[in-house]
């Protein structure tokens, strides 16, 4: 049995994936620690396990092995880091840090530790994700000039959202370090990493931090990526759309059905099959925990997301595209 430490309840998914490792037959949630107090004795009473009020001392315990990391963004870095150092197996959300500094540090630090990494990516393993990336590798779509993944809520709007989702230090951003993610990495594994980012970010709510964003990737062959999410949309669907020489891919227009329309294929609109999705990847995390093995993709997917991230609100603060090899 694996036994896990929960590191805070800051993230709205935070009761999701303890749910997972309650339900998972292989873990079993044993001890809480959060930044904020009254919050984690709130869930520990709740859960019916300890609450420790020092996270250096839950993580010295040795009847604990892993620890699910819902911390505020600003504190990854230095929570992942003790837990890693600690020889805790670490299950994260994304993102993993702010910046490529520091996401480097905390893998190196894993690395050193010799302890197994996940990171929530759960779209990534999604039937529709599979089906698509079957058809890039067919080549069905010829080559690849576009890619435009969009994904958007009325968080903002309707008020739903938690009040330190807008904070600025704690997030490191707000409706495309959030919610873009699903998109950026989306569009990162359809085209790879790009050259460079330009962002914009619209204000729409007027909190402290984006609740509309675009980020456009830039790829030396022309190739175009283009990520948008917002806070401030009620009936937004889910979308994607691939362009290429040869064809073109839709999803979520408004149904999550991939269509495909090709040159050497039907004149009309075609609906694909959608593959059986991949386990969630707490689950693979478990995994990898048992079998000794490595979230390789899926921590190289991460550790890209952040500098994707990096660059477009460099981008912003900057005014100009920020070149991924720019970063630190």
């Amino acid at each position: 049995m694996i036994r896990i430490g929960k590191i805070s309840y800051w993230h709205v998914h935070a009761d999701e994936y303890t749910e997972q490792a309650v339900r998972n037959p292989s873990t079993e949630l044993t001890a809480i620690w959060d930044e904020n107090p009254i919050r984690g004795k709130t869930k520990a009473e709740e859960y019916k396990v300890p609450y420790y009020e020092s996270l250096d001392e839950m993580l010295a315990r040795d009847d604990i092995d892993a620890v699910i990391v819902d911390a505020p963004t600003n504190l990854h870095h230095e929570v992942m880091i003790k837990a890693a150092r600690a020889g805790k197996h670490i299950f994260t959300e994304k993102v993993v840090a702010p910046t490529n500094k520091e996401v480097t540090e905390i893998i190196a630090a894993i690395k050193e530790a010799g302890v197994k990494f996940t990171v929530s990516l759960p779209r990534l393993y999604a039937g529709y994700t599979r089906s698509i990336e079957k058809v890039i590798r067919e080549g069905s779509l010829g080559k690849l000039t576009l890619a435009r993944v969009r994904l958007s809520h009325n968080g903002a709007t309707a008020d739903w959202l938690p009040p330190h989702f807008y904070s600025k230090e704690q997030c490191g951003g707000g409706a495309l370090i959030d919610l873009g993610c699903h998109p950026m990495y989306l569009v990162r594994l359809f085209l790879g990493m790009p050259e460079s980012v330009s962002a914009n970010f619209g204000y729409v709510t007027r909190k402290e931090v984006e609740d509309n964003a675009v980020a456009v990737l830039r790829y030396p062959e022309g190739a175009l990526g283009i990520v948008e999410a917002g806070f401030v949309n009620s009936h937004s669907p889910f979308s994607i759309e691939l362009h290429g020489t040869e064809g073109t891919l839709l999803f979520g227009f408004p149904h999550e059905v991939p269509v495909m329309r090709t040159n050497s294929g039907s004149k009309n609109w075609v609906e694909l099959e959608v593959d059986a999705p991949l386990p969630v990847a707490f689950d693979q995390w478990v995994g990898h925990i048992q079998n000794g093995t490595e979230a390789v993709d899926n921590v190289a997917l991460a550790a890209d997301l952040t500098r994707l991230m990096e660059a477009s609100t460099r981008s912003v603060a900057e005014g100009r595209p920020i070149r991924i090899d720019e970063l630190a």
